[in-house]
């Protein structure tokens, strides 16, 4: 068994917290959250999120206990750190995802907030009174999604959302309009990578 807990200390909603990790796999991790009763909502990306109430229990069930400055430590070193920045949340992590990536890769989904990586592509999700998606389909992607793609530097991504909005739907829209909602983050391995892809940094589609 590979999944530790640390000491509910981290204060949230008029209790404290602990985080339960694996140090192999998120499937582990998944498997021993099910069998322990942590439900699903609880899971932050690369850890769960438990009330001092339940730490006892995570223990019982077999995570082993360990201080929160050593399971941070196990989390960087397994190499499944979810990487977010304050205020956003993890939405899914996919392993070869995408087809059009081409190369082994790992797709984080993140609900945000705040304006995307600066290097991020641009896609637009426009709903239309509040019930129906405005969605797209060509020959460079399979099924249908949102319009948008690579920017054209140096336009900014809002830049690239409008003008890629335009292209693919003949819809015009203004900057200031756009509302971030979140982003992906395509990690590939270094070697790996193929076409415009890089494998030297995160790929990011705003």
């Amino acid at each position: 068994m590979t999944v530790w807990v640390d000491p509910p200390t981290w204060p949230a909603h008029g209790t404290v917290w602990s985080h339960v990790i694996s140090d192999t796999s998120l499937e582990e991790l998944h498997d021993f959250a099910s069998r322990a009763g942590i439900p699903a909502r609880s899971f932050e990306g690369d850890h769960y999120d438990i009330p001092a109430q339940r730490y006892a229990d995570v223990v019982a069930a077999g995570a082993s206990a360990t201080n929160g400055r050593d399971l941070a430590r196990r989390l960087a070193r397994s190499g499944l750190r979810f990487r977010k920045r304050k205020g956003e949340r993890p939405l899914g992590r996919y392993a070869d995802a995408l087809v059009a990536v081409g190369a082994p890769h790992t797709l984080d989904v993140i609900a945000s907030t705040l304006e995307p990586p600066a290097d991020s592509g641009a896609a637009v999700v426009l709903v239309t009174d509040g019930v129906r998606l405005v969605m797209v389909r060509n020959q460079a992607r399979q099924g249908w999604s949102p319009p948008g793609g690579k920017r054209e530097p140096p336009e900014t991504i809002r830049r690239a959302a409008v003008r890629e909005l335009a292209e693919e739907t003949g819809l015009v829209a203004a900057e200031d309009e756009l509302r971030p909602v979140g982003y992906e983050r395509i990690t590939i391995p270094r070697g790996q990578a193929q076409g415009v892809w890089s494998d030297t940094r995160p790929n990011y589609i705003a």
